[in-house]
């Protein structure tokens, strides 16, 4: 059947809502509301705009090479949870950064986009967008919420490693 059709009808957010719920459930360790709600509503809310190209899957400030005195990027680096896929999950998930409180994450909690030249994560979305030539991102609260709740699935496969020792 070739790569033709892999991901498009919400293939790749299915599978991936499904990986991450799996690996959530196996991890768990106490009951979380919060993780309940999402595993219940993401299914649901898998938009119909399903563009494909490679997905990093990792794709975050700290997996990026600037250039040494030029303002741009010359390398993306980890690679290993690349896949074909939708390239909005790793805009969501690049701009978690606005969303996070947690200093051992990264925040710009704080931050003057205006003076410190920093964009917002609507001027940073629009500027993706932009660069993309494509509209605005529409059900950008799902893409949000599933790199949130990746990222959550993540963490809780550390903390269950952490509590048995390994």
């Amino acid at each position: 059947a070739g790569l033709g059709d892999f991901g498009k009808a919400g293939g790749y957010f299915e599978r991936q809502v499904s990986r991450w719920t799996k690996q959530y459930r196996g991890a768990e360790s106490e009951l979380i509301p919060e993780m309940e709600a999402l595993i219940a509503q993401l299914p649901g809310r898998i938009p119909v705009d399903d563009p494909i190209s490679i997905a990093h899957g990792d794709y975050r400030l700290e997996n990026v090479m600037f250039h040494p005195t030029e303002p741009k990027l010359i390398a993306v680096l980890d690679w290993e949870l690349s896949t074909i896929g939708n390239p909005l999950a790793d805009i969501a998930y690049n701009a978690f950064l606005w969303r996070s409180h947690g200093a051992s994450w990264g925040t710009l909690q704080g931050v003057d986009f205006v003076t410190s030249g920093i964009p917002s994560e609507a001027d940073y979305v629009a500027a993706y967008c932009k660069r993309m030539d494509r509209g605005p991102i529409e059900d950008w609260p799902f893409y949000m919420a599933f790199s949130i709740f990746r990222l959550a699935s993540i963490s809780q496969g550390v903390y269950r490693r952490v509590l048995a020792g390994n």
